[in-house]
């Protein structure tokens, strides 16, 4: 299986979801590339890194879903709605039936931060809060209690340090 072929097919599966929604599209990009970033330094395995940067990809599809039948998307109606929406594009790549229910519980998940079951859910987690600290424009205080409370892998911290380290860390105190 060639899972860098399917995880392109899958982004342009996504892109046609998504289709005339550009900040949607840019913003799975972006979450799937730091998820793919932090995976590799990480040392996940190739498979792990497959299922999590699939779900990366799909973990938002249950934005439009929910805005369609409740005229809003807040995290947990994604959570509820997302699943259902990515199941039939993941099962019509031909994923393995493990594989899939993995990448739906994901996407059905990445908003509750309590009860992080693996590297993959972490992995996901980080990324998307790398790229939603920025699009919210989310300030100091949020993005300090963010990476002290949500942030557990070295590549994760290292990257919303890197990104946001001058926003929220106290300068040193002057020396007497």
């Amino acid at each position: 299986m060639n899972y860098q072929k399917i995880v392109d097919e899958l982004t342009m599966k996504m892109f046609a979801f998504d289709a005339g929604d550009p900040m949607r599209i840019q913003h799975l990009m972006k979450v799937h590339r730091f998820a793919q970033m932090i995976a590799r330094a990480e040392g996940l395995d190739d498979h792990a890194r497959f299922v999590l940067e699939c779900a990366a990809v799909v973990h938002d599809i249950g934005i439009h879903p929910a805005e369609q039948k409740y005229g809003r998307s807040n995290g947990k109606l994604q959570e509820q709605e997302g699943p259902t929406a990515a199941r039939p594009l993941l099962t019509e790549l031909g994923l393995e039936a493990g594989d899939i229910d993995r990448i739906c519980y994901l996407v059905g998940h990445h908003h509750t931060y309590e009860g992080i079951d693996g590297a993959d859910y972490q992995i996901l987690v980080e990324a998307d809060f790398l790229v939603n600290l920025y699009e919210d424009g989310i300030g100091p205080e949020a993005i300090r209690h963010a990476r002290e409370k949500i942030f557990r892998t070295a590549a994760g911290i290292r990257l919303c340090d890197l990104l946001y380290g001058s926003r929220y860390q106290r300068p040193a105190a002057p020396q007497a």
